[in-house]
């Protein structure tokens, strides 16, 4: 039993040290399909059809976490999507 204690606190450690944040892009009305897929493929490297299938997350749910990372690496790309008229937040 004791092990299933070390390992349940193993992995709590790990997850703290991963800083895992995510950036989320919201649904709004004015930006079209084509604008924002060519934001993610440009800002956040997302290849074609990742970056369409996220468009039709962010269509049908209101919202998609697009990019995972630190706040170094995501900071930036919350920039250059908002400078694009794209409301994202990272969480």
């Amino acid at each position: 039993m004791s092990t299933e204690v070390e390992f349940e606190e193993e992995i709590a450690v790990d997850s703290k040290t991963a800083g895992g944040k995510n950036l989320v892009i919201y649904n709004d009305d004015f930006n079209t399909f084509d604008h924002v897929i060519d934001s993610l493929v440009k800002v956040c490297k997302h290849e074609l059809v990742q970056a369409e299938q996220c468009t039709w997350i962010i269509h049908y749910n209101g919202k998609c976490a697009v990019k995972e990372g630190d706040m170094d690496q995501l900071l930036p790309m919350r920039r250059a999507l908002s400078e694009r008229g794209i409301d994202a937040k990272i969480h």
